[in-house]
């Protein structure tokens, strides 16, 4: 008798890479006579990295491919980070199942200073979360907020060539990926509460 197979589809961004691989990992723990196989998809957000993701649909343009994907039977299931989930999903399509929660917190990744309260005034921070940019913000509205789109890696390029005085990423992604050395500060979260689902 053959095995069962399951295809999981996920982005192709490194980090979503990493999850895909550990979400796979746990599935062949749990079900050895299980065949999965893993199917990588580009989204609409990984394309467009121009514009602000407010202005260009916002976080359903990272699931889209994904939600179609599954809806005609081409994959069985997507694994894709929960805060950046739309807040609606799809009629047909469910959540069924959530990792153990990693870090939660928001990072401050800078090459020059050491925390957020050290950033001097009129400092040039980089995200791409609405919410990230409303708070802080909020605690320092000298701050000049730069839309930073992109996967892990090329932000941490561009913190170097764009010349940014620092960038806000989640810590659990920069932990995943390896580069949780270049976290100069998890953000308090009486500063910064971070994403609903976020780790």
């Amino acid at each position: 008798m053959s095995k069962k197979k399951l295809i999981v589809g996920t982005r192709s961004s490194q980090l979503a890479l990493w999850q895909a691989d550990f979400v796979i990992g746990e599935l062949r723990k749990r079900y050895p006579d299980l065949a999965i196989e893993k199917r990588l998809m580009t989204t609409k957000g990984d394309k467009i990295l121009n514009a602000p993701l407010a202005k260009i649909g916002g976080k359903g343009l990272f699931t889209k491919e994904l939600e179609t994907a599954m809806l005609a039977g081409e994959i069985d299931i997507a694994v894709h980070s929960l805060k950046d989930m739309p807040v609606v999903v799809p009629e047909g399509l469910v959540i069924t199942a959530v990792t153990e929660r990693a870090d939660a917190g928001d990072a401050l990744v800078s090459q020059r200073y050491e925390s957020f309260g050290a950033l001097p005034e009129g400092a040039k921070v980089g995200t791409s979360s609405l919410r990230r940019r409303a708070q802080l913000l909020h605690a320092r509205p000298d701050l000049q907020i730069v839309d930073l789109r992109g996967n892990v890696n090329t932000r941490l390029r561009k913190l170097e060539e764009e010349n940014f005085d620092g960038i806000i990423l989640a810590c659990a992604g920069l932990k995943r990926l390896g580069f949780g050395g270049r976290i100069r500060q998890v953000l308090p979260q009486s500063l910064c509460l971070p994403a609903v689902g976020q780790g």
